[in-house]
């Protein structure tokens, strides 16, 4: 590709445009389909990095916004910010990035703004050319992170010194503007003196880096290393392999491990938690729990899994109508204030509507009855209730919870003495519906195995040994364990993808299963890749074929959370990790299962649809055999937890068979060895029993 080429390419590329008190920033995305939560991972991660470099221990950042742009190019034919809005899209207004030193934050978005951070393609080939362009990229970064440190000096100081402070702000940002040219406009001569410097310089700095790693203790960092890997799941005969010979999983690992291994004061995880099994996300949770009182290390967290973000993360910062909001606890601590919130409040309005309406009655039977009489008495009596209910309507307390003072609470011109009541919405918007399965016509287990054998070659050791299961309508059964222990295999004989070199499976006459992959989501990727005209809609189309209606289709789509255009406009390759999990249950779920077989379901959710998922499978009549290391899911779905505030009035499945003298059930195993080991304490059995593992590795 020539540079021009490149160049008028970049030009159409969206771009986002961020804004703050201190500096401003443009992050080139090169895709048209950008994620605004995405983005605003990667722009506090830039805005860290440059609080970073002028050494501040608490990170405050006021003003901060942040837009979406169609490309470089219809920006600069804007002439005014009221044309300027119509193409942007906002995604923050005014926020306030705030963040204390050594505080563990868990970051909290809904899916379709996105749960990974996005990264622009690269050419593979190394050439001088790309050498040089990083290279300028990197001196361009060091000045923009300079200039934060000129402009407040510039800021900071008055009179001849302030003078002198903002020409030389002016000579820097001079400066940075032609570093900023000299990336966007590459047509130099590769042999000319200039790049020749440059290259020489890029050497300099390349063997000033080496300088700096020889100096650190190669025998701690090794140990150090050792000890991650192995906690993350690395066996000693995988820490011998080529990393290019690894799988993706694998090598998401690998990667966590050299983010974990660096001396940061700073540190963002983005799902952490994805590819790990579950005694790896408890070491992982006990390794973040000692950087508190090791590091001091402030740490962002962006997660699915409720139980991680509960245990590591000490405030939440949630992105929430254009703004971050802050609380000073975990994601459940937040849940029980926002519910306290919303009970205390609601009571309050409902109290003065009460209020109201006595002495709305009381105002208008005064009126009438002066009116009447001529009695200039109640006229100023109702005068007086009007000014007492205006004055009274609202917020009787003030911001800290105390006694409402005008002086303090509501400072300025106001159009109300008291600020009107405002209940806060609750975050779980989201809802699922599954139909119930056809009646089976007569009982029976819907699926059995006994005495199950099973191994990949004929002399290849034995996966499963001896394994029994029997599942019945409205049964709940949970399989945990760790990575490689056979569960996937377990899952492939029940869906006979796999038949059992030895045992028997029988199902019912009349098993309709529906089968969540935890591969479903690259199988949507690779259709959408084959064909970009498909939607969801176009997908389930297909599978269902003149079983549903196009108006049914839409609805049932709706309710799993994909509603409108989203389905019926959105590309399969636009949508996002949580939109194509909702594409891939309504795959399963449209023909009315009997048994739902799902195998790492939550990956890719976010936590608000992760609850209003286990909601519906706890609702679901039919049988769930749920594969996952989610603990809140196996808890709530497996073994009934249900939450403080669940309404009694909710339909239990365990009623609907009742009158079928069945008592169905609701069981979590653990594989081992290849045998199904029946778990008394459920969920918090196994964890225990991992904890004690974790202890001893850590200790080591």
């Amino acid at each position: 590709m020539s540079a021009e080429t490149a160049s008028s390419a970049e030009e159409n590329e969206p771009f986002v445009v961020a804004t703050c008190q201190q500096t401003r920033f443009h992050l080139a995305q090169g895709s048209s389909d950008v994620c605004p939560y995405a983005i605003v991972v990667s722009l506090i991660a830039l805005l860290l990095l440059a609080k970073i470099a002028i050494a501040v221990s608490q990170v405050s950042i006021k003003g901060l916004n942040v837009a979406i742009v169609p490309s470089r190019a219809a920006s600069k034919t804007k002439k005014s910010k009221a044309k300027a809005a119509v193409h942007e899209l906002e995604i923050l207004t005014n926020a306030e990035l705030k963040l204390k030193p050594g505080v563990h934050y868990g970051l909290l978005g809904r899916n379709g703004t996105g749960k990974s951070i996005l990264s622009s393609g690269a050419d593979d080939k190394e050439d001088e050319r790309a050498q040089i362009r990083r290279y300028r990229q990197l001196r361009h970064n060091r000045l923009r992170i300079q200039l934060l440190e000129v402009q407040n000096n510039a800021s900071l100081k008055s009179g001849a010194r302030g003078i002198q402070a903002r020409k030389e702000l002016i000579e820097f940002e001079k400066e940075v503007a032609e570093s900023q040219e000299m990336i966007d406009q590459f047509d130099e001569d590769l042999e000319s003196p200039k790049i020749q410097e440059e290259l020489k310089a890029a050497s300099e700095l390349l063997v000033d880096l080496q300088t700096q790693m020889e100096c650190i203790s190669l025998v701690d960092l090794e140990t150090r290393a050792r000890s991650i890997l192995r906690g993350l799941g690395f066996a000693e005969a995988t820490l011998q392999k080529p990393f290019i010979t690894l799988s993706g999983g694998w090598r998401m690992r690998c990667m966590l491990a050299c983010v974990l291994l660096q001396s940061t004061d700073i540190m963002i995880l983005d799902e952490p938690t994805n590819f790990l099994d579950l005694l790896g996300i408890i070491w992982l949770q006990e390794h973040l729990i000692g950087l508190r009182t090791t590091e001091k290390k402030t740490l962002i967290i962006v997660s699915h899994d409720r139980d991680f973000v509960d245990h590591i993360c000490e405030g939440i910062i949630l992105l929430k109508d254009k703004s971050l909001v802050y609380f000073p606890g975990n994601l459940s601590a937040y849940e029980e204030d926002l519910r306290s919130r919303i009970l205390y409040l609601t009571r309050m309005q409902e109290v003065q509507d009460r209020e109201t309406a006595r002495i709305e009655k009381t105002i208008s039977a005064s009126i009438k009855l002066g009116k009447k009489t001529g009695d200039d008495n109640k006229l100023r009596m109702a005068k007086s209730h009007q000014k007492k209910l205006e004055d009274h309507a609202g917020m009787q307390v003030g911001a800290s919870g105390g006694r409402f003072k005008l002086s303090r609470d509501r400072m300025g011109w106001n159009d109300t003495k008291l600020a009107a009541i405002e209940i806060p919405k609750t975050e779980q918007s989201i809802s699922m519906t599954l139909f119930d399965p056809p009646d089976l016509r007569f009982p029976g287990p819907l699926v059995s195995l006994e005495d199950i054998h099973y191994r990949y070659t004929s002399k290849g050791e034995l996966i499963l040994r001896g394994l029994g299961l029997n599942i019945h309508m409205g049964d709940r059964v949970g399989v945990v364990g760790l990575n490689g222990c056979g569960k996937s295999t377990l899952i492939k004989v029940v869906t006979e993808a796999l038949s059992p070199v030895k045992g028997i499976v029988t199902r019912h006459p009349r098993l309709r299963m529906g089968f969540y992959s935890q591969h479903a989501i690259e199988e949507l990727q690779s259709l959408g890749g084959d064909d970009p005209s498909r939607t969801a809609l176009n997908i389930l189309a297909g599978d269902a074929g003149d079983e549903m209606t196009e108006q049914e289709l839409r609805g049932f789509l709706g309710s799993l959370g994909l509603p409108g255009r989203t389905a019926s406009d959105v590309p399969v390759a636009k949508l996002s990790g949580g939109q194509l999990v909702r594409l891939a249950l309504a795959r399963i779920l449209w023909n009315r299962p009997n048994l739902l077989v799902l195998d790492e379901v939550t990956t890719h959710l976010d936590f608000h649809t992760v609850v209003a998922l286990a909601e519906a499978l706890s609702d679901f009549s039919g049988a769930v055999l749920l594969v996952t290391h989610d603990r809140f899911l196996v808890r709530r779905v497996i073994e009934g937890e249900r939450p403080d505030d669940a309404e009694d009035d909710r339909k239990d499945p365990d009623e609907t068979l009742q009158g079928s003298g069945l008592e169905h059930m609701k069981s979590v195993y653990a594989l081992k060895n290849g045998k199904l080991e029946l778990l008394p304490g459920g969920m918090m059995e196994f964890e225990r029993s991992l904890e004690k593992r974790v202890a001893k590795m850590m200790a080591k």
